[in-house]
C-alpha cells in the first residue's frame, strides 16, 4: 500500500470493496456529456477489475470528445453495453443523479435496475447513497476517491506501466483546474502525490487538458466572450453559446470547455453562468467565488445540481426565455452576498 495515502484508504466503504473484487463482468458507465473525472474514473475501475481477473466494459451515452484521446481505454469506451456478457454488477461513476447517465440508462434500463450497484462521486447533489456506494462532497474529483479504492482493493496505482495513474490524474487535474480552486485539500494533493509516483504524466495531462486548444475552440470561445453581458451591477457575468457558434467556428459542442472558466475571472463578479443551447432546451454551467453563492443554490432552482462553487443544470426553456428567468434567481442570490 502507498504509505502517503494509507491512513486515507479507511474512508474506502467495505461494502464497494467487497462487490468490486468479487464481480466479474462489470458495466462501468459515465455521466453523459463525458468529462475527465467521469472517463478517468470508469477507465480506472475497469482496469480495476481486470487486473483481478475480472471482466469490465466502459460505456457512456455520448462518445468521449477527442480531448480525451490521451487517456488509456478511451477507444474501449462504448454508447451500450456488449450484448452478449452477463454483468454481475454495474459501476456508475461521477454521477451526481442516476439519470445523468442519459440515454443508455433509458435504453438499458431492465438490464441496470436488476444490477448490483456501485456509485463513486464526489457532488454535493447527490442524495441517492445505497449501501455500496460513496459519495463523497468533500472529495476534488471522483477519481481522488478511485485512487482510494485501487489501493484498498490492492491494486497497485502504478499497473499498466502507469496507465491506471494517468487515467485517475485526468479526472483530479480537470476537477481541480491543475490545483488552482478550493477544492484541492490536503488528501487530494496527497493522492496526486501517488499518482505521480506511480508514473502519471502530470505536466502533460496538464498540458493537453488546460493549454492545448484547436483553433476552432479558440475561435469559438473569442464568439462566446465578445458577447458577454453583465447584471446586478456587475455581481452576476454571463455570456451563450448558440448553434451558429459552432457553425460559423467548425467547433464540435465539446470546444466550450473552458469558456465558464474564462467567465469567471471576471473581477467584480460572483456569479458566472454560460447558457449553451439545447433545442428546446437550455443548459447552464454556472461557477460562483469562495465564500458567496452557493451554486448548487442556483442550479437546484431549475432543477440542477453538483458543488458549492461549480454547478449546473438543464432548463425546459428555450435560450432566449431560460436566460431572463435564470438571470433574475443569479442577481437575487448575489445581491445577498457581502464583502
Amino acid at each position: 500500500m502507498t504509505s502517503i495515502i494509507a491512513a486515507d484508504v479507511a474512508a474506502v466503504p467495505a461494502a464497494a470493496v467487497d462487490l468490486i473484487r468479487e464481480a466479474r463482468c462489470v458495466l462501468a458507465i459515465c455521466h453523459e456529456n463525458p468529462d475527465a473525472d467521469t472517463l478517468g474514473s470508469s477507465i480506472a475501475v475497469a482496469l480495476l477489475v481486470e487486473a483481478l481477473g475480472g471482466q469490465a466494459t466502459i460505456a457512456c451515452s455520448d462518445p468521449p470528445p477527442p480531448i480525451y484521446d490521451f487517456l488509456p481505454l478511451v477507444d474501449r469506451v462504448r454508447t451500450d453495453p456488449e450484448p452478449d456478457r452477463r454483468y454481475d454488477l454495474v459501476v456508475l461513476s461521477d454521477t451526481a443523479t442516476v439519470d445523468r447517465i442519459g440515454a443508455i440508462g433509458e435504453r438499458n434500463a431492465t438490464l441496470l435496475g436488476g444490477l448490483p450497484r456501485v456509485v463513486l462521486d464526489h457532488h454535493v447533489s447527490n442524495d441517492q447513497v445505497g449501501p455500496s456506494d460513496w459519495v463523497d462532497p468533500h472529495a476534488a474529483a471522483t477519481c481522488e476517491l478511485t485512487a482510494l479504492l485501487a489501493t484498498a482493493l490492492d491494486v497497485p496505482l502504478d499497473l499498466g506501466d502507469g496507465a491506471l495513474a494517468t487515467a485517475l490524474m485526468a479526472g483530479i487535474v480537470m476537477d481541480t483546474a491543475t490545483f488552482a480552486h478550493p477544492n484541492a485539500t490536503p488528501r487530494t494533493l496527497r493522492v496526486a502525490s501517488a499518482l505521480v509516483q506511480a508514473g502519471a504524466p502530470l505536466s502533460e495531462i496538464s498540458r493537453r487538458l488546460y493549454r492545448t486548444k484547436p483553433e476552432a475552440q479558440l475561435r469559438l470561445f473569442g464568439r462566446v466572450l465578445d458577447r458577454l453581458e453583465t447584471t446586478a451591477a456587475g455581481r452576476v457575468v454571463w455570456s451563450t453559446l448558440r448553434d451558429e457558434d459552432l457553425e460559423a467556428t467548425g467547433a464540435i459542442p465539446a470546444h466550450s470547455e473552458g469558456i465558464i472558466d474564462l467567465l469567471t475571472q471576471a473581477e467584480e463578479a460572483e456569479v458566472a453562468i454560460l447558457f449553451k443551447a439545447a433545442g428546446d432546451r437550455t443548459r447552464l454551467s454556472v461557477r460562483t467565488k469562495p465564500d458567496g453563492v452557493d451554486a448548487t443554490v442556483l442550479t437546484g432552482a431549475f432543477g440542477g445540481g453538483g458543488h458549492a462553487r461549480a454547478a449546473g443544470a438543464t432548463v425546459d426553456l428555450p435560450l432566449d426565455d431560460a436566460v431572463p428567468a435564470v438571470l433574475a434567481t443569479a442577481a437575487r442570490l448575489a445581491a445577498d452576498v457581502r464583502r
